[in-house]
């Protein structure tokens, strides 16, 4: 028979190596079948035995080199997975990293255009000056700075509402960081953008020196005709003050309309006022009427026309809270406080509430009107802390809360608050007021002769017109003092001239019941109801007058009136609690009191009426 080789051919031909075609990943062991038929053979034949347990060994031998490799190729592969998702990771990151940084440069560019659509600055470049003057100190930028310092002067000065414009130089606040690639920096491209889209107002102009030795400025700028100012040498920072308000005025025309009524240069605001507004930029119309009509008010003009210009303004823009605000007032000013509260809620319904879109100063009519005490002093408390101290109305709002905080029935706080009112020559309210609270200060104490003394200085001072445009109906607060002092025939012919007033309508009725003429009393409170029945004060002070004459159930229904169109007055409050203490229903007059306290923490009055219901009831 012919064999085929014996155990090698049974194991594989002489030419094959043994670990030919195994790979690292799976050995290849030997074939089952051909183990067990070598063994067999084997057994008949030593000496092939003996081959074949060595190749045995060799090939376990191999195994176990392919097994370890295998263990080692697999801790390669593991590691190259590790780093193919450390890769993975690597460039996600990137990719996050880069997508960060292209929203941050697209917002920078974002902030960079609506900066500049929105930019409405004054931007002051460096004059053109001779060398002889720059030899003397005098450049460019000494003349531009010197405007720029002027400028934000009289910017601070102004009290007023109306959005001022950003003062800069040019010469200063360029951010230096550059663009790659482009050798143009973050400043220049703002500067570019403002250029190409916003609306600012660049001013130039020159300095020399005439042959007489005296100086010429000239400046201009877009929307700013050149004007020429002359004097003598020594006056340039006279010079600097002529051109920094022509610019302030032809830049800034409402500011400037507010500035000059501000410095009590009402006559020069009704001559600008006027002659402004046809090229005025339209959102700077509104200011101007709304100045224009102050300006009549201070003047002793017409009111009538004054309210009109008010309502012109809010026509034309109807977030002019402060044309709502002077709305209300020039309606006080003539007698028409239902209509000034009507005109209050429609000032709310605009500004879509309260708290709404109307700054809460701008109700502090509305709040004198309904006795709304606590919201008032905050508002302009606020208003106050936030422009100066004095805030940002027509006149110092120091007066206002002195008077407020006397409303409280806080004197101490009262008269601290006119202590502290800084002074202004231009703001004859100032020294008004003075009297006005030092007077009620007076009455509370029981000094009726200077309580009088102080009213008639402040009744002199009211017939100044800006004293009376700001706090219309005041003057009825003199009649019950001179009463007090009496001077029966004084206060009759001021009653006779004092107007639609609920303050005096209700002072009238309370003099004629302390006359003793209970009667006329009675239908001087009822005429003051009807003048304005959504106006608590004639309520309260009829209520109080019943209930000094025992009809408790009367004054109850009256004082309920009060308190229900002034819900955050005191004194109604502390009223109602007096009579429930009467009718014997002590535990409802506390909580009376102490709903009263919320709006009147520093009554002394009202904390002893509190303590001595308090002790009744135990």
């Amino acid at each position: 028979m012919a064999e085929s080789g014996g155990v090698s051919g049974l194991l594989g031909t002489d030419s094959e190596s043994p670990t030919e075609g195994l790979t690292p990943e799976a050995p290849t062991p030997l074939d089952p079948t051909a183990a067990a038929l070598a063994a067999e053979v084997a057994k008949n034949n030593p000496e092939l035995a003996q081959e074949a347990a060595a190749y045995f060994r060799k090939q376990g031998h191999l195994v176990e080199i392919q097994t370890e490799h295998l263990h080692e190729q697999r801790a390669v592969n593991l590691q190259l997975l590790k780093l193919k998702r450390f890769g993975e990771r690597l460039r996600v990151g990137l990719q996050v990293f880069l997508i960060l940084v292209a929203t941050v440069i697209g917002i920078g560019v974002a902030v960079l255009i609506h900066d500049a659509i929105t930019s409405r600055r004054v931007v002051m470049e460096p004059f053109h000056a001779p060398p002889g003057l720059a030899a003397r100190g005098i450049d460019g930028v000494v003349v531009a700075s010197g405007l720029l310092d002027e400028l934000s002067h009289l910017q601070d000065a102004t009290r007023s509402t109306f959005a001022a414009r950003v003062l800069s130089g040019a010469w200063t606040g360029n951010i230096k960081l550059d663009v790659p690639e482009t050798g143009v920096s973050i400043g220049e491209i703002s500067r570019l953008l403002r250029e190409r889209f916003g609306h600012d107002i660049h001013i130039d102009g020159d300095l020399v020196e005439a042959a007489t030795g005296d100086l010429v400025l000239t400046v201009r700028g877009n929307g700013v005709p050149a004007r020429i100012f002359g004097g003598r040498a020594t006056e340039l920072s006279t010079l600097t003050i002529q051109a920094a308000e022509y610019i302030y005025s032809k830049s800034q025309p409402a500011r400037w309309a507010s500035y000059l009524t501000n410095a009590g240069r009402d006559k020069e605001a009704l001559a600008f006022c006027p002659s402004a507004i046809p090229g005025a930029d339209p959102q700077e119309r509104p200011g101007l009427l709304n100045t224009w009509g102050l300006a009549i008010q201070n003047t002793g003009g017409s009111m009538p026309e004054s309210l009109e210009l008010f309502r012109t303004a809010v026509k034309l823009q109807p977030d002019t809270w402060a044309a709502h605000n002077n709305i209300m007032n020039s309606l006080m000013i003539q007698g028409d406080e239902e209509g000034a509260w009507k005109a209050g809620e429609e000032m709310r319904k605009a500004a879509g509430g309260r708290p709404g879109r109307a700054p809460e100063a701008f109700y502090q009519n509305w709040d004198a009107l309904t006795w709304n005490l606590r919201t008032w002093l905050d508002a302009i408390a606020a208003d106050a802390e936030t422009n100066a101290g004095a805030g940002a109305n027509a006149t110092s709002e120091g007066p206002v809360i002195a008077d407020v905080q006397l409303r409280l029935h806080d004197p101490e706080a009262a008269e601290l608050a006119i202590k502290t009112t800084k002074e202004d020559p231009h703001d004859p309210t100032i020294g008004a007021m003075a009297h006005f609270v030092r007077g009620r200060i007076a009455a509370l104490a029981g000094d009726t002769a200077r309580a009088a003394t102080e009213m008639e200085a402040f009744g002199t001072a009211y017939e100044n017109p800006v004293v009376l445009a700001n706090y219309p109906g005041y003057h009825c607060w003199i009649v019950p003092i001179e009463e007090a002092a009496g001077r029966q025939e004084k206060v009759d012919m001021l009653l006779k001239t004092a107007g639609t007033f609920v303050d005096c309508y209700r002072f009238r009725a309370d003099i004629l019941d302390g006359r003793g003429d209970w009667p006329g009393s009675q239908k001087a409170y009822s005429e003051a109801v009807a003048l304005a029945p959504d106006l608590p004060a004639a309520y309260y002070s009829w209520g109080v007058a019943l209930a000094k004459h025992g009809d408790l159930s009367g004054a109850e229904t009256k004082l309920k009136d009060a308190n229900k169109r002034g819900p955050h007055w005191a004194d109604p409050l502390k009223a109602l609690g007096d009579v429930l203490v009467k009718q014997g229903h002590t535990k409802e007059a506390l909580a009376k009191y102490d709903e009263s306290l919320k709006y009147a923490p520093n009554w002394k009055q009202l904390k002893e009426a509190r303590e001595a219901a308090a002790k009744r009831k135990i």
